[in-house]
């Protein structure tokens, strides 16, 4: 059973990913994408029809990516269950809810045009993280 956040939880949302339809109903994604948990980073590399490489990475290569979603390890945990209790996110945990809602910038990056691929590839991103819903996870102690 896989930790959140870990190369290993987000190596089976990629792979979900890439065996599911999802590519061919929405196109291809062409992005580097981060997630920010407390202090660690990953980056999701996107490419054409499929999630190409999952890593753990150093805040410096993090600011070089298209963009970077940035939460708390308590607020991951509470959008994580809630996919994995109602099969996606619902409204309030979408990635555009979240983006809406938060006082920072919740998808962040130095290059608008870079960072608006969060936009443009959104309901891609969605579906990554919606495939939560099929990964058994573990949160570290203390994550409440």
């Amino acid at each position: 059973m896989p930790e959140f956040p870990s190369v290993e939880w987000f190596r089976a949302a990629a792979d979900l990913l890439n065996a599911s339809d999802s590519f061919k109903r929405l196109g291809t994604c062409d992005a580097e994408m981060g997630v920010q948990v407390g202090d660690r980073y990953f980056e999701i590399d996107f490419e054409a029809f499929e999630v190409k490489d999952v890593k753990e990475i150093d805040a410096k290569r993090a600011e070089e990516l298209d963009f970077v979603l940035v939460q708390s390890p308590e607020a991951w945990r509470a959008m994580i269950e809630d996919i994995q209790k109602n099969g996606r996110a619902t409204h309030e945990y979408t990635l555009n809810s979240l983006d809406l809602r938060s006082a920072e910038e919740f998808a962040r990056g130095k290059d608008y045009h870079r960072r608006d691929t969060f936009y443009r590839f959104n309901q891609t991103f969605q579906e990554f993280f919606d495939m939560a819903a099929k990964i058994p996870t573990t949160f570290p102690a203390g994550v409440a």
